[in-house]
């Protein structure tokens, strides 16, 4: 029996091709609006601050810092299922975007993380597109 695979992101949707394209090149890739400069994190057609649809698209050096976090101890996904526990954060990246996503490269998540813990981008490499994760820098 094949091992479980990890449920991935369409990378066809229009607001946020042009995101999933840069991960590829282990590219983490945000907007920012030309006329407000408000940062827009995820990817879509218009800015969240003035409704402008003049977004230009910047690329983050890839660190962060933890704003909260939650372990998760149980999970009913057969891909998840052997990797409790895992922390699941919201990551504060240097340049301004907020981006949920996995703390990896700890061994237990509980007593090795804490909120405004510095981290960088680990990219988990797929056939199509790669998955930010992140690790304590």
């Amino acid at each position: 029996m094949s091992d479980p695979k990890r449920p991935l992101p369409r990378a066809d949707e229009f607001d946020t091709r042009d995101f999933w394209a840069a991960t590829k090149n282990k590219e983490f890739k945000y907007q920012q609006c030309s006329n407000c400069e408000t940062i827009i994190f995820y990817s879509r057609r218009h800015c969240t601050g003035c409704t402008d649809g003049n977004l230009e698209w910047k690329t983050a050096t890839g660190k962060g810092t933890i704003y909260t976090f939650s372990v998760v101890r149980q999970s009913y996904h057969p891909f998840f299922r052997n990797q409790v526990p895992y922390a699941v954060a919201w990551i504060d990246m240097d340049e301004g975007p907020r981006i949920l996503s996995n703390v990896v490269g700890v061994t237990d998540p509980l007593n090795d993380l804490k909120i405004g813990q510095a981290v960088t981008v680990e990219w988990e490499e797929h056939e199509d597109l790669c998955i930010p994760l992140f690790k304590p820098a």
